[in-house]
């Protein structure tokens, strides 16, 4: 995803509420929200080009969202893999905070820049991988933003949905998150970034929903995880110059109680 804004609240009813936009060439082969095949336990949308995803949860309660990094400072590794691997990578896993620490120890250099957000019922993770190197820390409760930077860096569309997040009531988050995640307005260049881009793309980038023939906001995706572990995604996908194609609720069944 290149935008993500979410409420992290442990010990109610509701730990998790998370909205975001997945930004991408329209180009790219995409299959829309499902149980994946091959994977029933995994509910995602999946990225048919290499595989992995940008946001998905398992019927154990776990919920794994990514975000590119966009750095001019950052290189990237030579033969990097897919990022969306580690999505796919870490609802597989039997201990999603060993999988993670293994991560941050030995291997998440190996990828392009990349922000991993991970939770179940009880703690949620954000694993960074940026100009300062690898960083794994847990996610203190609040209402959150993240792009492509790090959490909650104020850039102006990132601020917009997690204000929306933030003013809501539980009854309004998904209809005030989705007026502000579908504003196609570009920021003012004062207030722009500087990714490496170049301002014609950066003003482009800015805006929380993206319009183009050929890039733009492929997804709207909203997700509940309750203190069940059950968890509900909302997919609502779109094509070149914003044109909808359709909308997809599913849920996960309740994990099974552990004796």
């Amino acid at each position: 995803m290149c935008l993500i804004t979410f409420s992290w609240s442990p010990g109610s009813s509701t730990p998790l509420r998370l909205a975001g936009n997945r930004d991408e060439f329209h180009q790219r082969p995409t299959a829309p929200l499902a149980h994946w095949e091959g994977h029933t336990a995994v509910l995602g949308g999946r990225d048919l080009e290499a595989g992995g995803t940008w946001l998905a949860a398992n019927s154990q309660g776990v919920v794994a969202a990514l975000t590119n990094v966009r750095d001019p400072a950052l290189a990237t590794p030579i033969n990097a893999p897919s990022r969306g691997e580690l999505v796919a990578s870490v609802l597989q896993s039997d201990d999603v905070e060993a999988w993670l620490k293994a991560k941050e120890r030995a291997t998440a250099h190996c990828y392009a820049g990349f922000n991993l957000l991970v939770a179940t019922p009880h703690h949620m993770w954000h694993l960074h991988r940026g100009r300062h190197g690898v960083v794994l820390t847990s996610v203190p409760p609040g209402v959150h933003g993240l792009s492509n930077a790090t959490l909650n860096t104020p850039w102006p569309k990132l601020n917009l949905v997690r204000d929306a997040l933030l003013n809501s009531t539980d009854e309004q988050w998904q209809s005030a998150t989705q007026h502000a995640l579908h504003n196609s307005q570009t920021a003012p260049d004062d207030e722009l970034p500087d990714t490496g881009v170049g301002l014609t793309l950066e003003r482009q980038l800015s805006a929380a929903f993206i319009v183009g023939e050929h890039y733009g906001t492929r997804a709207t995706t909203w997700l509940t995880l309750n203190n069940q572990g059950e968890v509900e995604i909302t997919e609502q996908r779109f094509g070149p110059l914003g044109h909808f194609e359709g909308e997809t609720t599913l849920t996960t069944p309740c994990p099974l109680p552990i004796n």
